[in-house]
């Protein structure tokens, strides 16, 4: 008979041509290892062509004003949001694993990005595009090596709730980043939500009403054409109509910031200059970037490929979301990602392989060569206006919600990340946001939970006597169940526990520790374990071990404290035997069939 297994998706597998609902699943054996496009070759046929070109051009039409609203967002002239939308598209669809992610600029890290650049560039143009494209290679270079070394892992200290308070602050400020275009306001940059606020409300007599009603009407078609017609590309068509208007009406002349020359064709790589204090400063700024970047793109890659069957390996994925980082900043771009809301037009409109991005970079290309004079009665408004509708969907007040009710650590954790990312800006929001949550972490694991147990009537079943009533207790035996790992932040705390619980039971003889949630100890476990069993023996109580796992019992016996602890007849198969043993009178048949032999332990 054939057994099915579950495959590691960063090593090699056998390949399924189809997934049973029609999307093709990637091999990866082969030459596909080096270039995994190569691996969706076998089942590709001109169905599945199909789906990828009206899903890559999809994708293009919603990209193309999305990416020139986000390099302004970077305070990147426009155009180069369409050189970041292609080569490193094209890289991506060469080496990822996702059949749907869609690679691209993205809100919050264009928003990261202008943090990081504006104290360093002082006002001067081609520094900050210079430093726009080391932060890109930054960030790339940091994310390929976390790949290479298998540390994508590394990511899940970067708990939920602190990525959905970090979201939803970082929409706020880039919504609130974007109303003095909105408005037409001649006001200074600022990086968070108290110096955007004191910013526009000296700048508010600067308030051009035309820049105002062009704002808003893009703000209102959005707005309808997602309400009512979702499937149409809103952003293009309003940014075609308004173009069109402000061409015919002249809007430019009228005082509305307009894109006005926008140069044509591509760049050619070209690295830049690299400052070893530069690198210094950016440094951190690349690695919250490659972080955030990283779980954006997972997170949805994952959520796609679970409804289309197919896999997507983690580590491959950071490989190349890295390379494509790194091909962005050698082509005058800057930092990359996968974005929720284009992967998801992308997998609605049919992507099914990688071949879709190809479409898309394709046509972004054609029209950053071919269109560009056609954005130069732009107003700067419209590009304002799409990145505010698209930003405050990330605003998620249920998760905070829920978060909140289901644990309030975690909706703390949420707070906090919040409110310090909507004051002191996305970088220390993030990092602070992640220090609480480790700290979090860190005091639940000194402090494990623990259960005091007793014997459900004419069973060898223990429960927590807390949680249940009518359970059978000895006065002179205390069965403690230790639910974490009995390693240094916690054995000396657990050790106290077992020597308080003594102090404040004189008739106790002997405490059983269940041992079967005890998953993992070290050194100073074992340490903590053998000195509380000396102390408790001063006091005339009895330590014993039920249930200990293999792991466990193999650091005791190198330890020395399991041979003593069993040459004492201290040792149990399970809770039950240790309590019979200590009170001498069994409650049910000792020759019950799930009890291990003795000899064992």
């Amino acid at each position: 008979m054939r057994r099915d297994r579950i495959a590691d998706p960063d090593q090699p597998g056998r390949r399924g041509e189809m997934t049973g609902a029609g999307y093709p699943r990637q091999e990866r054996t082969g030459p596909a290892r080096a270039l995994p496009i190569l691996g969706w070759r076998r089942g590709y046929d001109r169905h599945v062509l199909r789906h990828d070109l009206v899903a890559g051009l999809t994708v293009a039409v919603m990209l193309v004003p999305q990416s020139m609203a986000y390099a302004a967002l970077a305070g990147m002239p426009p155009v180069t949001g369409l050189y970041a939308a292609v080569v490193p598209v094209l890289v991506y669809a060469l080496l990822g694993t996702s059949g749907a992610l869609a690679v691209g600029p993205v809100a919050i890290t264009a928003l990261m990005t202008s943090t990081a650049l504006v104290p360093l560039a002082a006002g001067d143009p081609g520094r900050y595009a210079a430093l726009a494209g080391l932060l890109a290679l930054l960030v790339g270079t940091i994310q390929v090596l976390m790949g290479v070394l298998r540390l994508g892992a590394l990511v899940n200290f970067m708990s939920h709730s602190v990525l959905s308070g970090f979201t939803s602050a970082a929409a706020i400020v880039i919504a609130a980043s974007q109303l003095k275009d909105l408005l037409g306001l001649r006001a200074d940059r600022a990086e968070n939500l108290p110096g955007i606020v004191g910013s526009l409300w000296q700048a508010a007599p600067t308030v051009h009403p035309l820049t105002v009603a062009v704002g808003a009407a893009s703000v209102a078609g959005l707005l309808l054409l997602r309400r009512y017609r979702p499937k149409l590309p809103g952003a293009l068509l309003v940014v075609a109509a308004v173009t069109i208007a402000s061409a015919a009406l002249a809007f430019g002349a009228r005082g509305v910031p307009i894109l006005a020359d926008v140069p044509g064709g591509l760049p050619v790589p070209d690295l830049p200059s690299i400052a070893l204090a530069d690198l210094r400063a950016l440094l951190p700024a690349a690695v919250a970037i490659a972080l955030v970047a990283y779980m954006e793109g997972i997170a949805v890659a994952k959520s796609l490929a679970a409804r289309s069957r197919q896999q997507v390996a983690p580590n491959t994925e950071l490989v190349a979301v890295g390379a494509a980082n790194l091909a962005a900043g050698a082509f005058h771009a800057f930092p990359v990602a996968g974005g929720f809301s284009r992967s998801a037009v992308n997998f609605s409109a049919g992507a099914r392989t990688p071949v879709a991005s190809l479409v898309t970079a394709a046509v972004v290309a054609a029209t950053a060569s071919l269109l560009t004079p056609a954005l130069h009665h732009l107003p700067k408004a419209v590009l304002a206006a799409i990145v505010v509708v698209a930003v405050l969907g990330l605003v998620d007040w249920r998760e905070a919600r829920s978060a909140w009710r289901v644990r309030r650590t975690d909706g703390l954790t949420l707070g906090l990340t919040f409110l310090v990312t909507l004051v002191a800006g996305v970088e220390p929001g993030l990092a602070v946001g992640v220090a609480f949550s480790l700290a979090v972490f860190l005091r639940r694991s000194a402090r494990p939970h623990t259960a005091e147990l007793g014997r459900v009537p004419g069973t060898a079943t223990f429960r927590n006597v807390a949680r249940y009533q009518g359970l059978v207790t000895d006065p002179r035996v205390a069965v403690l169940r230790i639910d974490g790992p009995l390693y240094f932040a916690n054995a000396q705390y657990l050790a106290d526990q077992l020597l308080a619980m003594a102090q404040r039971r004189p008739e106790l003889r002997a405490v059983v520790l269940d041992a079967s949630a005890i998953s993992d100890a070290d050194t100073d476990g074992a340490h903590a374990l053998a000195q509380a069993r000396q102390r408790l023996a001063g006091r005339e109580t009895a330590l014993h071990l039920a249930t200990v796992r293999g792991p466990v019992r193999d650091l005791l016996t190198r330890a020395g404290l399991w041979s003593v602890m069993r040459d004492a007849g201290q040792l149990h198969p399970d809770v039950a035997d240790a309590v019979d043993t200590v009170t001498g009178s069994p409650a049910v048949d000792a020759e019950r069939p799930d009890r291990l032999p003795q000899e064992v332990f």
